[in-house]
């Protein structure tokens, strides 16, 4: 009895002293029984998009990623913690026969988590696959987690693909959305998160799951490879747990009561302003926006939510038929996707949205939770190489778009 009082007082101070660190800094502690509310909250509190950050120089078709070095300076300048969509493959999977593409990544996890061991990179598993595939070969380990005898063979881009066809060439030809019920396609995505958790990434943001989840409405297919992928992070993660998350338009990945995700994250859904050219705002219940529509459930570290927590991004997604032109029924922002909608505005203009979208979301819905534009690709005319950058514009960073001060004034509650 005496040893039963001295474990409950031992964890209940335990549970108090993890909450918060000395001097009331906040807690960014989790481990492999998962992650508390207030610590996920402190993570989402200060995410930001960082797409290539962990990539090489060339790290999709034509594009390049010359500023390495200042993007580092940037994020350990602002305070970051999360860094969204850091790592991931679109088409063009060859690339991860590259030993560079994982040497230059590490490279980067070591120089980061030496300045700061709490900070969470995220790599993205998405809904595309393209004949490229063929060429990355199958590692004896992914065989043997799924209980097969062992090949030597490459992933087929074939079986990975829906038997009716649905969603076949769906980005262009030789270019699909992976059916995420066909055991090639968790074969597939088992490799991807076991391989970034072998490099020190502890999230996954896994894209368009309804599209993946074609042929899998019970989203039985769905918790087998994400119950896998956690099972991995058990033994391999650098905390032993990883945080998942998707695009949910119905406000959920929730199986049973449970949530599969760690966390939910949707686009931003700017509204326009007609009357005002090129302004937008938020606002509840435009189009299929997720504020406030976040589905409660228990989540996969065990605790009980309202509404699981959530992220919304500023995201990118091409240009309308009218580019400029204010429509209400679409999710265009005055013609463009919404970064470079954002990336279109005058600096002053990108400051104080940034500061009211910020602002807007923790008086409206505190569950939710903005992921700050560090570098993103856009796709209106510009001069910055088609990117998207917050960094503070600078010799080493010429293209920067300066809003790199702002974000960590509101990090900062100024």
């Amino acid at each position: 009895m005496k040893l039963l009082i001295t474990f409950i007082v031992s964890s209940i101070i335990f549970s108090f002293s993890s909450c918060e660190t000395k001097g009331n800094k906040k807690s960014y502690h989790f481990d492999k029984n998962g992650i508390r509310e207030d610590v996920l909250g402190n993570y989402l509190d200060k995410s930001i998009t960082m797409v290539y950050f962990l990539m090489p120089d060339k790290p999709e078709g034509r594009r390049t990623y010359p500023y390495h070095r200042d993007d580092i300076r940037m994020v350990k300048n602002i305070g970051a913690k999360f860094i969204g969509r850091s790592i991931y493959r679109w088409g063009g999977e060859s690339l991860l026969n590259s030993p560079e593409f994982w040497t230059r990544a590490k490279a980067i996890i070591t120089e980061m988590h030496a300045f700061d061991p709490e900070m969470i990179f995220q790599a993205c598993i998405f809904e595309i696959i393209t004949r490229d595939v063929d060429n990355v070969k199958i590692p004896v380990w992914v065989f043997e987690d799924f209980d097969l005898p062992a090949e030597d063979r490459f992933f087929s881009y074939d079986s990975m693909l829906n038997n009716e066809g649905k969603l076949v060439n769906h980005w262009h030809e030789g270019s699909s959305v992976p059916d995420i019920s066909k055991q090639e396609t968790q074969l597939w995505f088992y490799f991807l998160a076991g391989s970034y958790i072998n490099l020190g990434c502890e999230a996954f943001h896994i894209g368009q799951v309804e599209l993946m989840g074609m042929s899998d409405p019970e989203r039985e297919a769905w918790e087998s490879i994400l119950k896998k992928i956690r099972n991995y992070a058990q033994l391999h993660a650098r905390r032993n747990w990883v945080l998942i998350d998707a695009h949910v338009p119905k406000g959920d990945m929730i199986k049973d009561g449970v949530s599969l995700l760690d966390f939910n994250s949707f686009p931003l859904r700017i509204k326009e302003i007609p009357e005002k050219p090129y302004e937008g705002i938020l606002e509840e219940n435009y189009l299929d926006a997720i504020y406030n529509k976040s589905k409660g459930c228990i989540t996969p570290s065990g605790w009980k939510c309202g509404n699981l927590p959530y992220l919304v991004e500023f995201d990118n997604f091409g240009r309308g038929e009218k580019p400029n032109v204010a429509n209400l029924e679409s999710h265009f922002v005055w013609g463009w996707d919404e970064i470079s909608w954002f990336s279109l505005q005058p600096e002053t203009y990108r400051n104080e949205w940034l500061r009211y979208v910020y602002k807007w979301i923790r008086k409206y819905d505190p569950d939710g939770h903005l992921e700050m534009p560090g570098f993103r690709m856009i796709t209106c005319p510009n001069k910055s190489e088609g990117s998207y950058r917050a960094n503070t514009r600078s010799d080493d960073c010429p293209l920067g778009y300066s809003q790199e001060e702002v974000i960590k004034e509101l990090w900062n509650g100024k």
